[in-house]
């Protein structure tokens, strides 16, 4: 099948237009999240997870109506970024999350998306299954933290489970940029 063939999907979409709702709602969650009183805090945990659904939600948009763009390759891993680097600093300067956490998992989030876009002139690298499980981990920790009276053991070890997922699939997202280069290489030899 030629290029031509193909069927071209325009950028402006459902599941592309739900990935910038998203984008939208993160300075709405912050402010909600500095207000004072639980009431602000539920309104918090409503934009939050709001915006975690529009998540999941264009991701299957895309796959079931072939709604898979390079701009959304590209803009949902950002969109996801904004939403819990939003979220994951906020909570460290409320003083309910220690800045070591959100700077190891916001370090390989920005390292990894910088990866992203050196590699892209080789290809893009879409988000892989470990980097789904990465991401509902992440939103549930946060999700933990946001709600109200939630015992710290329980956030520590959703929080614990993400961390290690965020460093094993940044791992993963390295080696596989490698691979691509590697094979774009080998392809402009030939």
């Amino acid at each position: 099948m030629t290029r031509d063939e193909r069927r071209v999907v325009s950028p402006w979409n459902i599941a592309n237009v739900l990935t910038v709702l998203r984008l939208a709602l993160v300075p709405f969650f912050v402010v909600c999240l500095f207000l004072p009183g639980t009431g602000w805090r539920y309104a918090a945990l409503g934009v939050f997870g709001v915006a975690s659904i529009t998540d999941h939600l264009d991701g299957e948009l895309a796959r079931r109506y072939h709604l898979i763009t390079d701009f959304g390759k590209i803009a949902d891993p950002i969109a996801d970024k904004a939403l819990t680097g939003a979220a994951l600093v906020s909570l460290s300067v409320l003083n309910e999350l220690p800045w070591w956490v959100t700077v190891v998992i916001l370090g390989r989030e920005v390292g990894i998306t910088l990866l992203r876009f050196i590699v892209i002139r080789h290809g893009v690298i879409p988000a892989s299954y470990g980097g789904k499980v990465k991401t509902v981990l992440q939103i549930a920790a946060i999700v933990l933290y946001l709600f109200p009276g939630v015992p710290d053991v329980i956030r520590w070890v959703v929080m614990g489970a993400a961390l290690v997922v965020t460093v094993v699939t940044g791992v993963d997202y390295v080696i596989r940029a490698i691979r691509l280069r590697q094979v774009a290489k080998r392809a402009r030899a030939e």
